[in-house]
């Protein structure tokens, strides 16, 4: 088996997405979307075989290879990404259940698996975050209740990109509370990347409008058949509530095609990670980085 890559770009869109939308593989970097938006940082290279498809990144100064595939790694596979690595293998964005799946090769190969916590994704179903049902949820709820009672005329807009303007200005407002860092400079890019591609990309996105002006936006795109990925949420933090309401205004808005919503990681933020696990994720999806040699 011999492994040809190129950098991705929006051309391989329908090649990729023949194989990760029916892999069933949940993991938000297997969204198209994200694979595009952040090439320029990982430097991204992409190998379509029949069945999979390989992403090569340059991590930590080397290369590494995440692997979409509805099935467990094949040695052929494992074989032809060692010798494209010069026999020092790096696989990241695997589950336990994949991780756990290269055991047989342990006669071969000496295998290493470094969980990876502040990657690990927060699945939820759509509905639940559509309801906000059961006592869990009461908090929630009672955030929703309090927007309601304060802007009982707020709207809620489709994202389009007659609205991108406004999310630029939010997008300020949201980072004049953040100290300034190259990640949310290319944050930053990967949203104008995403804007420019809009439809192209199949992105689908939702506002709140209070007053007139924008004070939370979200979007996102197709993971898989049955699961959405959100890839962006911002809110006028000023406004008690705005991230609250349009999380469940996009759940209730969503097509019910998709049983699940990807909400990603919180990357070892503690106040992110205690957000996202109040809402009760259904999944909390393992990430393993495993080296091979």
């Amino acid at each position: 088996m011999t492994l040809t890559f190129h950098p991705l770009t929006l051309s391989d869109r329908e090649s990729v997405q023949a194989i990760s939308l029916y892999a069933g593989r949940r993991n938000c970097n297997f969204t198209f979307a994200n694979l595009v938006g952040w090439q320029f940082w990982f430097n991204t290279e992409v190998c379509v075989l029949e069945d999979v498809v390989v992403l090569r990144y340059t991590f930590k100064g080397e290369w590494a290879y995440m692997v979409c595939t509805a099935t467990d790694l094949q040695i052929e596979l494992i074989e032809a990404l060692l010798e494209d690595s010069k026999g020092k293998l790096t696989l990241i964005g695997l589950d336990d259940s994949q991780a756990q799946a290269l055991d047989i090769f342990r006669s071969r190969y000496t295998i290493e698996i470094e969980p990876c916590r502040d990657l690990y994704n927060y699945i939820y179903r759509r509905d639940d975050l559509a309801s906000l049902r059961g006592r869990h949820l009461n908090a929630k709820r009672n955030h929703i209740n309090r927007f309601r009672a304060e802007h009982p005329d707020f709207e809620y807009r489709p994202l389009t990109p007659e609205l991108f303007d406004e999310c630029r200005h939010l997008t300020k407002i949201w980072q004049e509370e953040k100290e300034a860092s190259v990640t949310i400079n290319a944050e930053k890019r990967v949203m104008e990347t995403i804007f420019s591609h809009w439809d192209s990309l199949g992105m689908i996105g939702g506002s709140i409008f209070v007053d007139g002006s924008m004070v939370a936006f979200t979007y996102g795109s197709a993971l898989t058949t049955d699961t959405f990925d959100i890839c962006v949420e911002k809110a006028d933090r000023r406004v008690e509530g705005a991230f609250a309401i349009i999380n469940q205004q996009f759940a209730q808005h969503l097509s019910e095609q998709y049983t699940y919503l990807n909400r990603e990681e919180d990357m070892g933020l503690p106040g992110l990670r205690k957000a996202k696990l109040s809402y009760h994720p259904e999944i909390l999806l393992s990430y393993n980085e495993v080296h091979i040699a």
